[in-house]
């Protein structure tokens, strides 16, 4: 454990729902929810407006939708997201070379190993401290300055303190722990502050009596290896204890994203393990989309009522972070695994990760547009004579994704249906822009990719020619 609250943790603000934000000026200080839009969508991240009425990330949908209604429901922008990210992390390597991402807007830094580490090493205990609270002020005001959002950083002498306090700090904070005072801040945090205790461990852990951080640092190591096994209950322990000797590992490259649930009964019914396996597959794809990735690989853990662990997997024809893809295919394995006497144990995870691609993006909507004309074009056929012409393609527009026009320029679609799309022309820098509404074939509109956040350098007003005035209109996420 280190003396200096050397080791930092910023973990960005509503980061996904906040770019949104800093993108269209037309929904700062409005509610703002980003996820899956479908009927099994679920909330991958609410801005604090939203938060203010119960929303919060993995919310179905559905349940997001009754409790704010107002709310702008937007498809993600992954490519945005990764760019703002790969700016932040630019900002963090600055600081040393030592980052650890955890996902594109979270992240661990070991100032020590950077180019203040041999003026903290000489330091005395009082200054140390007053450098790393300036170099972590001057990191969230240049990420403000670049990006226009905001983060919180946390600073302490491990990992797991660092985190706690930059949970603390939220939103738009900064909390430094003295190194020493570790139990008196864990001890009253309920069990799931620490790392490596889910819902499934909670549940033991409340059955025997023990709630909160200091009841796990009083229960003692021999009584949590009891319940929790010698290498998760020892590790549990010290860590309830403050101590966390873990290093920050630099660019540290996961080579899969997996999530993974053990059962208090073993399940003996097929219908009730395939249902675990599709809530497995959501999760999995909920952290595959928080780091920013997808996956070509999906692969399936079993642990039968013997204790005998089996792994089946498939490999797709290309990398995806496509929800229905994916748990589609961890489906087809369970369907595959003999239950016979019951599982204790069900896994879903997603190996050979890529970066995530436009494509990835708007598979899903994609592959949905391509089903619904086969569907509407073989009900057309069975109605309709042969002379009939075949009705046209359409494009699908997702609320969020950027669009430009040729005369009204870039913008945002607001919502679609009934054959209109309406798009919001404005851009980062830009006021609240003009509301328009088009065919959805209109060939002076088509996709585009994101805008800087901040105006370039040397940048002229005429992006943002189109906008002015609020203008009125209709469509999802307005």
């Amino acid at each position: 454990m280190r003396s200096l609250p050397s080791i930092i943790h910023l973990d960005m603000d509503a980061f996904f729902a906040a770019v949104e934000q800093a993108a269209k000026p037309s929904l700062r200080g409005k509610p703002v929810i980003v996820g899956g839009l479908g009927g099994r969508g679920v909330v991958s991240t609410a801005s604090y407006e939203a938060r203010k009425f119960g929303v919060h990330s993995a919310l179905p949908m559905a349940q997001a939708r009754r409790l704010c209604p107002n709310a702008a429901f937007l498809a993600g922008r992954f490519e945005a997201y990764r760019q703002v990210s790969d700016t932040v992390m630019g900002l963090l390597r600055e600081l040393s070379p030592l980052v650890q991402p955890l996902s594109l807007d979270e992240a661990f830094v070991d100032l020590e190993a950077g180019p203040y580490g041999p003026v903290l090493a000489e330091a005395d205990h009082e200054t140390g401290e007053r450098l790393v609270l300036a170099l972590a002020e001057d990191l969230r005001a240049d990420i403000q300055r670049l990006t226009g959002l905001t983060g919180s950083v946390g600073a302490a002498g491990s990992k797991l303190m660092a985190k706690i306090a930059s949970e603390q700090a939220k939103p738009d904070g900064l909390v430094l722990i003295e190194p020493g005072q570790e139990r008196a801040v864990l001890g009253p945090l309920p069990v799931r502050a620490l790392p490596g205790i889910g819902p499934a461990t909670e549940q033991v852990l409340r059955r025997a009596g023990l709630s909160t951080v200091a009841d796990l640092a009083e229960a003692g190591e021999a009584e949590l290896v009891q319940l929790l096994g010698r290498a998760h209950g020892a590790g549990i322990h010290q860590m309830s204890i403050g101590l966390d000797e873990r290093p920050v590992v630099a660019d540290q490259d996961a080579k899969s994203v997996s999530v993974e649930d053990t059962y208090e009964v073993d399940l003996a019914d097929r219908e009730r393990v395939l249902r675990e396996v599709e809530a497995l597959a959501a999760r999995c794809v909920r952290r595959l989309r928080a780091a920013g990735r997808s996956g070509r690989t999906v692969v399936l853990k079993v642990r039968r009522f013997d204790f005998s662990t089996l792994t089946r997997s498939e490999t797709l024809g290309g990398p995806t972070d496509d929800e229905a893809v994916i748990t589609a295919t961890a489906r087809r394995l369970a369907e595959q695994v003999d239950i016979t006497g019951g599982v204790r144990l069900l896994g879903v995870g997603v190996a050979q990760l890529a970066d995530y691609t436009q494509e990835d993006l708007f598979a899903q909507a994609l592959r949905e547009e391509a089903e619904e004309h086969t569907a509407a074009a073989a009900e057309a056929a069975a109605v309709e004579s042969e002379e009939e012409p075949e009705a046209a393609v359409v494009r699908r527009w997702l609320p969020g994704q950027d669009v430009r026009h040729a005369e009204f320029g870039p913008g945002w679609v607001q919502g679609s249906g009934v054959g209109r799309v309406t798009v919001r022309f404005e851009t980062p820098w830009s006021g609240p822009g003009r509301v328009r509404t088009f065919a959805v074939d209109d060939p002076a509109l088509e996709p585009s990719r994101p805008l800087p956040l901040r105006r370039e350098e040397g940048a002229t007003s005429a992006e943002g020619a189109g906008s002015g005035g609020d203008g009125d209109g209709s469509g999802e996420g307005g």
